[in-house]
């Protein structure tokens, strides 16, 4: 494989860090994986992931955002899967639509 297949550029999961207000040192915080700053800095630029490591981030994305609500928003909360966050996943859809409504609050 190279370069150019390997770098799929920014990622959607840039726009749901943004839209929730997490920093990458959120999901490392949050992650019972042990997941890196490095890692998530990957993830955020387009570095191609394996199927594991997009699982390990998006676990650390959904627990993030989890911590932060209310405790009567957390019921309406959609979790994201990794093809939602990442480009290049298979099943990617980049029509679909955000499950979570805004008005889920911190």
């Amino acid at each position: 494989m190279d370069e150019l297949t390997r770098d799929h550029g920014p990622q959607p999961l840039i726009g749901l860090m943004e839209r929730w207000e997490l920093g990458s040192h959120d999901l490392v915080e949050a992650s019972p994986e042990q997941l890196t700053h490095k890692q998530v800095q990957r993830a955020r630029s387009g570095r191609q992931l394996t199927l594991k490591m997009m699982m390990k981030v998006a676990r650390a994305l959904n627990i993030a955002i989890w911590k932060q609500l209310k405790e009567e928003d957390r019921p309406k909360f959609v979790e994201y899967l990794h093809k939602d966050i990442f480009s290049y996943a298979k099943g990617f859809n980049a029509d679909k639509q955000d499950s979570n409504p805004d008005g889920l609050s911190k």
